[in-house]
Order: C-alpha cells, then sequence, then structure tokens
C-alpha cells in the first residue's frame, strides 16, 4: 500500500516546491512579524485557489498529453490573439523566471550564510558569492541528467528537508493553538494588511506552475485511469505546501517588531530567543526553498518556450537544454556578482499580472471543451470554483500592475 503510494507521488510536490520560494517565505515572514497569526487564513484561501487551478492544469496534461502552451497554440484559432498570447506567455514565464531566478539561488545561498557565513573571491573589482556558484552547479547537473524520475526523487527529498525544517521551527516556538485555529477560520483584516493578503496569495496561485504541472502530469501519467492519482497527488502536495507557509507565519508571529526582513534575519531573530536550532531549521529550510525554486523555474521557463514555438519538450532535447541554461545562467551570474535589475523584475510583475487571470481565463475555457477532455471535462461545481479564483486573479493581476507604477 505504501509502495503503491509513493510509486504515484508525482509533480505535485514539484509544484509545491516552485512556489515555495525565497519571495513566499519572505512574505511570510513579514506577514508573521507584522500581523501575528491573524492572516492565516489568506493561506487557507491561496491553497484552495492552487489545488483547484492545478488540478485542472494537471487533468488537462493527462487526458490530452499535451503541455497548457501547446493547447494554447493549437485552439486560439486567431492570429492575432495567438501571436498576444504567445509573446505575453513567452515575456511573463520566460523574461519573468529569469528575473526570479537570481533570487531563487540567492534565497538559497541566503539559508546557507546563517550557517557557514559568506564566502566571497574578489576578481578585480568583482566580488563573486561561492554558494551561490555552488546551488548554481547543483541545479545544472539535475537538470542537466534529464531524467524526470531522478528529478523528481530529489526535488521530493528537498521538499520533505524544507517542510521538516519549516514545521520543527514552528514547533519550537511553542505557538498557540487556539490561536492559530481562530485565525485560519476567522478572516481579519488588520490596518494595513490588504497588500499583504493579496501577496500571499499571489505567491502561491503562480502562472508558471500552471504550465509546469500539465507538462510533467503527461510526463508521469499517460492514461486516463490515473487521474485519480493524480487528484490526490495534487490536494496532499498543495496542503504541505500550505501548512509549511502558514509554519513560516507563525515561526514569525513569536517576534514581535525589530529589523526582520527576511527568513535570513529571521533566523538571527529566532536565536537568542529559542536556541541555535531554531535558525539552524530555519536556515535549512531557506536553502531548501531557494534551491527547489532555482531547479523548477528553469524547467517551467523550457516547457512554456518548448510548447509556444513548436518545439519537442523532451528533457534532452537540445533547444529545451538551451533555453534552461539561459534561465539558470541568468540566475547565478546576477546572483553571484549581487546585481539586482529593478526594471528586469518590474517587467516580470507586469507581465505576470497580466497572464494569471488570462491563463486562468482561458484553463477554465479549455476545461469545458468536449472535444478535447470528452467525459472529463469540468463539473458545474469546478466551474463555479473556477470562476470564483478567476475573480481573485483579475484582482491580483490589477493590485500588481498598479503597485508596480505606485499607484497604490
Amino acid at each position: 500500500m505504501i509502495k503503491k503510494f509513493f510509486k504515484n507521488i508525482g509533480p505535485g510536490p514539484l509544484v509545491a516546491a516552485a512556489f515555495i520560494g525565497p519571495g513566499t517565505v519572505t512574505i511570510c515572514t513579514l506577514a508573521g512579524v507584522n500581523f501575528g497569526y491573524a492572516l492565516l487564513w489568506a493561506m487557507v484561501l491561496s491553497v484552495f485557489a492552487t489545488i483547484v487551478l492545478q488540478e485542472m492544469a494537471a487533468r488537462l496534461g493527462i487526458v490530452s498529453q499535451k503541455g497548457l502552451s501547446e493547447i494554447i497554440r493549437s485552439e486560439i484559432k486567431s492570429p492575432v490573439l495567438k501571436t498576444i498570447a504567445i509573446i505575453l506567455i513567452l515575456s511573463a514565464i520566460v523574461v519573468g523566471n529569469a528575473a526570479y531566478e537570481a533570487g531563487n539561488i540567492s534565497g538559497g545561498a541566503l539559508g546557507m550564510q546563517t550557517i557557514f557565513g559568506n564566502p566571497i573571491i574578489e576578481l578585480g573589482s568583482l566580488k563573486l558569492n561561492i554558494l551561490s556558484l555552488i546551488i548554481g552547479i547543483f541545479a545544472f547537473v539535475l537538470l542537466y541528467i534529464g531524467n524526470y524520475k531522478v528529478l523528481e526523487k530529489v526535488l521530493i527529498f528537498m521538499v520533505v528537508i524544507m517542510s521538516l525544517a519549516f514545521l520543527l521551527t514552528a514547533i519550537i516556538t511553542k505557538p498557540n493553538i487556539a490561536e492559530i485555529l481562530k485565525s485560519v477560520f476567522v478572516p481579519k483584516f488588520p490596518k494595513d494588511s490588504i497588500l499583504t493578503i493579496i501577496g500571499l496569495v499571489g505567491t502561491t496561485v503562480v502562472p508558471y506552475n500552471l504550465f509546469l504541472h500539465a507538462s510533467l502530469a503527461k510526463t508521469k501519467w499517460k492514461h486516463k485511469s490515473d487521474l485519480g492519482f493524480a487528484r490526490k497527488d495534487t490536494i496532499i502536495a498543495v496542503v504541505l505546501g500550505g501548512i509549511v507557509s502558514m509554519s513560516i507565519i507563525i515561526s514569525a508571529s513569536s517576534i514581535n517588531g525589530g529589523e526582520i526582513a527576511n527568513a535570513s534575519d529571521l533566523a538571527k531573530g529566532l536565536e537568542p530567543l529559542f536556541g541555535s536550532y531554531a535558525k539552524y531549521f530555519l536556515s535549512i529550510g531557506l536553502f531548501a526553498a531557494g534551491i527547489t525554486s532555482a531547479i523548477t523555474a528553469p524547467l517551467a521557463a523550457a516547457y512554456v518556450a518548448s510548447g509556444c514555438l513548436g518545439w519537442d519538450s523532451n528533457l534532452k532535447s537540445s533547444r529545451f537544454r538551451a533555453v534552461w541554461i539561459i534561465i539558470l545562467g541568468l540566475g547565478v551570474l546576477f546572483s553571484t556578482i549581487g546585481f539586482k535589475s529593478i526594471e528586469i523584475i518590474k517587467f516580470a510583475q507586469i507581465t505576470n499580472g497580466l497572464l494569471l487571470p488570462i491563463i486562468a481565463g482561458f484553463l477554465i475555457w479549455v476545461m469545458n471543451k468536449s472535444i478535447i477532455l470528452g467525459d472529463y471535462k469540468n463539473s458545474k461545481l469546478q466551474n463555479i470554483f473556477g470562476i470564483m479564483i478567476l475573480i481573485i486573479t483579475i484582482f491580483l493581476g490589477v493590485k500588481g500592475i498598479l503597485s508596480v507604477f505606485k499607484l497604490i
């Protein structure tokens, strides 16, 4: 029974690994430090929305045996609309992931720095971060092997390490269980919390994960009879991811105020209160969050580019490899030399803000097409949930774009 369960673990943990990156760790840390347990309900909402959309993406991949970007190419008939959609998707996912990759690698390095210090090599006026290079090499080797099963096992192991690290940190802080349960089920909107609430939802419901999940699901499962395994895999992994995010909020809640802007600061802040174990657990968690996102972001970009441009999406194909090598290479370069291109990240935020509601809307539309899904198309209940989430994604998209231009 247990052996069968592990055999049918699929891309769910990879999806969880992708959305729990350094950005999610940071926003959860700030939510806990600034608002205590009050915003835990927002994570429950995020988890529900993610399960609904990711289940649709996985079902589409298994039944059609195509990736989401391939479906977009074949189903949008208007050449103009198709071109606009492809340009927007490539901009948001490929360029966006290149921009965020430096943050993923830097986040992983930050976790290691808390334990090992910050080894730097100086080459003339350039200062190179050794830990960023190590993470980049590890990600490169794993992706270059090009074996889905190896990738899956390593990422599942890293997700388990990350989950245990953050859960143990939360347990060490001796949280108030009654208050946690109340905050999970009773929505509260403390003063100045709205942007943090939107941030918690926005870092969990991620556009590139929809593309990644559809592509990985069709790689893992070939038969419609596997849909039950895919559904369980999605629910378990995303719920686990939500618990990890909540653990970070709970850990951060134990510190009142102070100069805490990210998980590395939180690790240092927890040490005097709860001992060195808290610092080490949190640092390991941040390292695992950074390295898993550093692997899944280039992988997602390669799947998206291959689907949009009609290339072979085999992990070992030269074009597929070229895309993830460029994304990973830029991430390592920018992280190693400490370069932060605010303009590129702003561009990525704008395109992601536009893309999320468009892709969610397209996904719901496709999931109702009998010609593609037959008897496996959306039920009325799935459509109701999907439309509710679509409204949330539109709100998130508008907020994201307005915040980039400092209009809110």
